[in-house]
């Protein structure tokens, strides 16, 4: 009965492990890894700018109490409440808001450039996982193949066709071949962590290994516009947002040195006289007020404008910077892309050519003892072709998702 219930978690675990494609496993990592969630919430916090500089200075309230009362004409003057606001110039609230927000824009596009950059990593490292499991599924056909080698060459020793020695040449190989796996095996544990490091998951958390990688959508078509590709990347984008944020706060740097204008009120409280009756006898004094700043010492806005002329002529530099590296890595993408392409044609037709040879050395082989290390050896050029194939495939899969990351699709 605890076999039972063994093969039948065994199959549920093994029906949640192939239900996990790439779309999930990309999915997760977007909800999951904190690299990610950091720049989010950056990007949150860079939201909250905004409100902080669009909003008019606190309002004052002075409340001075008098020790010795001071005499006025309708009676003596007891304590006095003053109330100022201030308004800076002009389209100066609104020069910050728009700074801040286009800053929280660009910290927007920061987080999706490292969404993408993440997909690309974890799309990187499943495609390794396609490698590795492939090449372990070539290396077991190959001892399945050396099994059958190794019967036939029993069979010819005792018919007197072959030497005994080409018995002893395919149980080389074959310990060869069963090491190779157990090592490919363990290599599972190492490449399963690098994954779910990715995913913020338990490093034990099963993962299955894809037996096929999602087919290229469409062959690839070079592109003679190449400056203007990169326009849509998140950082060419964000480099954007930065510069216009820096343009605002120069426009609010240059109103920060214009006059504040301040409204307010004073309000006094008399007593009432007691010696005489006065006309407004004891009536409280209001009065209103305007006031302005004397922006005078004007070092600290001309510097305001300067940081801000500068770090926008350091944006435009790094835009200049940044396009340069992803053109040179967008080249070296193509290069690899069609540099996997052709060596998955050629190796499909390599193994084409072997397949063909293998049969004929076989047929040799059976009918009157030929070369079989000939055989072991064209067997064992067809498993190195299979396996680079595998390698190329998952380059060209590499290669596609990096140039997807640099177009940013």
């Amino acid at each position: 009965m605890k076999k039972v219930i063994w093969i039948l978690c065994s199959l549920v675990l093994c029906t949640k492990m192939t239900a996990q494609s790439l779309e999930d496993y990309l999915q997760t990592a977007a909800e999951n890894n904190p690299e990610v969630r950091a720049s989010y919430a950056e990007f949150e916090a860079a939201m909250q700018k905004a409100p902080q500089v669009s909003s008019l200075p606190d309002p004052t309230l002075t409340v001075s109490a008098f020790g010795k009362m001071i005499e006025t004409r309708l009676g003596r003057q007891e304590a006095k409440f003053s109330l100022m606001q201030m308004f800076p110039w002009f389209g100066t609230l609104k020069a910050q808001k728009d700074a801040a927000t286009l800053m929280a824009e660009a910290a927007f596009q920061n987080y999706l450039d490292v969404r993408e950059e993440l997909f690309m990593k974890v799309k990187s490292v499943y495609a390794e996982m396609y490698e590795l499991q492939q090449t372990i599924k070539f290396q077991e056909e190959n001892m399945e193949v050396l099994n059958t080698f190794r019967e036939l060459a029993l069979s010819g020793f005792r018919n007197g066709k072959a030497a005994m020695v080409d018995v002893v040449r395919v149980d080389m190989k074959r310990n060869e071949v069963e090491t190779e796996i157990a090592l490919l095996k363990d290599k599972k544990t190492s490449v399963r962590y690098r994954f779910n490091a990715l995913l913020n998951a338990d490093h034990n958390n099963l993962v299955a290994f894809p037996e096929k990688l999602p087919a290229p959508k469409a062959p690839f078509v070079e592109s003679e516009e190449k400056d203007s590709l990169f326009a849509g990347h998140p950082r060419m984008l964000q480099l954007d947002k930065r510069t216009a944020s820096f343009e605002a706060q120069k426009t609010a740097a240059v109103k920060q040195g214009l006059p504040m204008l301040g409204l307010g009120l004073d309000y006094s409280v008399i007593s009432k006289r007691t010696d005489m009756t006065p006309g407004h006898n004891g009536q409280d004094a209001i009065m209103p007020m305007l006031s302005v700043s004397l922006p005078i010492f004007r070092k600290k806005y001309k510097a305001r404008v300067k940081e801000a002329e500068f770090l926008a002529e350091s944006a435009k530099h790094e835009k200049v910077s940044v396009q340069n590296r992803l053109r040179a890595d967008y080249e070296m993408a193509v290069y690899d892309l069609k540099k996997a392409e052709q060596r998955i044609a050629l190796y499909g037709k390599q193994l084409e050519s072997t397949g063909q040879a293998i049969k004929l050395l076989l047929s040799a082989y059976s009918n009157s003892g030929g070369d079989f290390e000939e055989v072991l050896r064209m067997q064992q050029e067809k498993l190195l072709y299979q396996t680079a194939r595998a390698t190329a495939e998952k380059d060209r899969f590499i290669a596609q998702a990096k140039k997807n990351y640099l177009l940013a699709k």
